[in-house]
């Protein structure tokens, strides 16, 4: 593979990969121009490796073309110092050149010197390559046990919300980890409980007293509280403009309507979550605070949701929808199956079956 592509780096850039691995450059960017490796840019050091890292690297990244980059590290082998290898490859940039620069990669390798590179680091996204991806990937490869992003992130949430328990129930402190499993539906099927924010409270408690008609929430991840954000008077043909299209929340409503000729009112809770535009950890924690802080609001503030909805934009959230959502019709009933009718008009003769005799002859 490393001699596949034919492509090898230019006498320049060989010069200069000879110069920077004696520690002058902090990072290099190497593309493929006309068959050739050729240098792209490069950054001298200026601080600590971590704190050079995503200034040096991030704005090296082209979202329409795959490079590799080089990033020296602070640490040392018997060969001088250690370097990271990033290969991009941006999901937007066409298939061939991800094939030329992968069947490229082990070539630029051996020409820079595999004994100096200490780890490889592969990404489509910045969020792949930045520090933070870094150091997760530095954490899959010392856990015992590979894990996605997702996974880390069902972890992290999962120790929170053990630790919620034990400081609701100091009797569980010191008795060693909480274990948190399928099979324990106490432990799992409440979820987590963040705290309202006092302005928040006071909007439940108006909206019991109908003073106001709509409530909108949003978790506070980094305080781990759930946070009012604007109570707005809101008719029914607004409600679709009140759903963000880039973030999660949590909505209360007071629905006026007509039904069968009598004045109705019914709270809705519409739980709006924009599809994966948000992170694996936002999802995950507003759908595992969401029943209890429906708990809440029915059991505090005595009021009652007449529909809890799901939805991932406000375009459907039509006057029709909403009211068969709080009305829905009776399903018709199904029918049992009936013999189909014979052809109309004249029928045929009847014909007898006659039954054979002893000897085969008809009777």
């Amino acid at each position: 593979m490393s001699h596949q592509t034919g492509i090898h780096a230019t006498a320049e850039l060989k010069q200069f990969l000879v110069k920077a691995r004696r520690g002058t450059v902090r990072v290099i960017k190497i593309v493929i121009r006309s068959e050739q490796l050729v240098l792209g840019a490069y950054r001298e050091p200026s601080q600590s490796w971590d704190r050079d890292y995503d200034p040096c690297v991030l704005p090296l990244l082209d979202s329409l073309e795959p490079c590799y980059i080089l990033f020296r590290l602070d640490t040392h082998n018997q060969q001088g110092f250690e370097w990271l290898f990033i290969s991009w490859s941006p999901d937007q940039c066409p298939v061939r050149l991800k094939m030329v620069y992968a069947a490229t990669r082990a070539t630029l390798k051996k020409e820079f010197g595999s004994s100096h590179i200490k780890d490889e680091l592969f990404g489509t996204t910045q969020e792949d390559v930045c520090f933070q991806g870094y150091l997760r990937h530095l954490s899959s490869c010392s856990s015992p046990a590979p894990l996605t992003s997702a996974e880390q992130e069902l972890h992290q949430i999962k120790a929170t919300e053990e630790e919620r328990r034990r400081v609701a129930n100091p009797s569980v402190r010191g008795k060693g980890k909480m274990e948190i499993s399928v099979e324990g539906k106490h432990a799992t099927m409440q979820g987590l409980a963040f705290p309202l924010q006092q302005e928040a409270k006071r909007a439940l408690e108006q909206l019991r007293q109908r003073h106001i008609n709509y409530i909108q929430l949003r978790l506070d991840t980094e305080r781990e509280t759930i946070e009012l954000v604007h109570t707005n008077p809101t008719e029914t043909r607004e409600l679709p403009a009140r759903i963000p299209s880039d973030a999660p929340r949590y909505h209360f409503f007071l629905y006026k309507h007509s039904h069968q000729g009598q004045s109705l009112e019914a709270v809705v809770f519409i739980y709006s979550m924009p599809g994966y535009s948000c992170s694996i950890k936002e999802r995950m924690l507003y759908s595992s605070c969401k029943n209890r802080l429906l708990e809440e609001v029915e059991r505090e503030y005595h009021i009652e949701i007449t529909k809890k909805m799901e939805i991932d934009s406000g375009e459907d959230l039509t006057e029709e929808y909403l009211y068969e959502e709080v009305h829905p019709k009776p399903q018709a009933l199904k029918q049992a199956f009936t013999k189909p009718k014979g052809p109309t008009g004249k029928r045929g003769n009847k014909r007898l079956i006659k039954g054979a005799g002893e000897n085969g002859e008809e009777s």
